[in-house]
């Protein structure tokens, strides 16, 4: 048997050449398609599910050496989080890379990596923007209107003497069903076959290293615009002189470079952790200067969450308010 017919047929060549089955490739889709969720947590996120999804796969390439199998599965628990029926397409190629690495081709632990985080943001932006903004909706729109919720049930809340037909909901979750489901295993599967032809072509062309740039490059704006969005760290204090009120966030931070401290709280905690620091030991300060940052200690204690303003280190949900003119009082 050649070696073409044996990777149609998922069998290993008589050469020893180590290759996945399409049944394990099923196995893996169906392990990310209903475990993707499992164990998500702040720390990684999906990266335990996506370990577990290539249990199958690496039990095939590597199943015969332990030391292997542990570097495989060590190799897929990093930071890991993408939509789960689009961001198939990345499982699909990790599984092609995996495989070209178990035959001896120069693949290293940071060209998957890198792959997988380069993908993954673009991947989940796709997958949220389709799937969650248009399909779901729609799909709702349409059961809701098959359910028959009459006008006055729906103007008033009151679902107690709603009557309608069963099949709404019924055909809505048919729908969705079959949508993810036959999203994802077309994208996963695509992005082995796909991506075995574009792993074979790159290394014969000598630009895994591009990729790998490239790849690197991509992951760290999409790291960087994450940053931006749920990084945020403001300086609530507030320093009065005479009738003069200078705001350390507005009028000094914001003017040298919006978002610096974020920035600075991004850069110091890759360098702790570059250092050694335990990412749990980092999480526990971090909670602790932020409890005390928020305590209104430098003047009286606040009523209304804007009114922390100048009375504590860091406020706790975004820069202090505009002063209120003197002489704008009311009655």
């Amino acid at each position: 048997m050649s070696t073409t017919e044996a990777a149609a047929s998922g069998t290993t060549a008589n050469d020893g050449e180590r290759k996945i089955t399409r049944s394990d490739l099923v196995k893996s889709w169906l392990i990310w398609t209903f475990f993707s969720h499992s164990n998500y947590n702040y720390e990684r996120l999906q990266a335990s599910a996506f370990a577990h999804a290539m249990t199958p796969v690496i039990k095939r390439l590597y199943g015969g050496d332990k030391e292997e199998t542990k570097e495989a599965l060590k190799r897929h628990l990093v930071f890991f989080n993408t939509a789960p029926d689009f961001g198939g397409v990345i499982h699909g190629v990790t599984i092609a890379m995996e495989e070209q690495k178990a035959n001896g081709e120069p693949i290293t632990d940071n060209a998957i990596t890198s792959t997988k985080t380069g993908l993954m943001g673009p991947m989940a932006g796709i997958g949220d923007t389709i799937g969650q903004g248009i399909v779901t909706p729609l799909l709702l729109a349409l059961g809701i209107s098959i359910a028959g919720l009459g006008t006055a049930v729906q103007q008033s809340g009151d679902l107690s003497g709603a009557t309608g037909n069963p099949l709404g909901p019924i055909l809505y979750f048919i729908l969705v069903a079959a949508f993810s489901l036959g999203v994802g295993y077309f994208f996963y599967t695509q992005g082995y076959k796909q991506g075995r032809t574009f792993i074979t072509s790159v290394l014969k062309s000598g630009l895994m290293e591009k990729v790998i740039l490239g790849a690197s490059v991509l992951g760290n704006i999409v790291l960087g615009g994450l940053t931006a969005q749920f990084v945020k760290v403001y300086v609530g204090w507030t320093v009065h002189a005479g009738d003069t009120q200078v705001r350390i966030q507005q009028d000094v931070l914001d003017k040298i470079l919006p978002g610096l401290l974020p920035l600075g709280l991004v850069i110091l905690t890759w360098w702790l952790l570059m250092r050694g620091w335990h990412p749990i030991k980092l999480l526990v300060i971090y909670v602790i200067v932020c409890v005390v940052g928020a305590i209104p200690f430098m003047g009286p204690e606040p009523h209304y969450i804007t009114d922390a303003c100048g009375s504590s280190i860091l406020q706790p949900y975004g820069p202090c308010p505009d002063p209120v003119p003197a002489d704008t009082g009311g009655e």
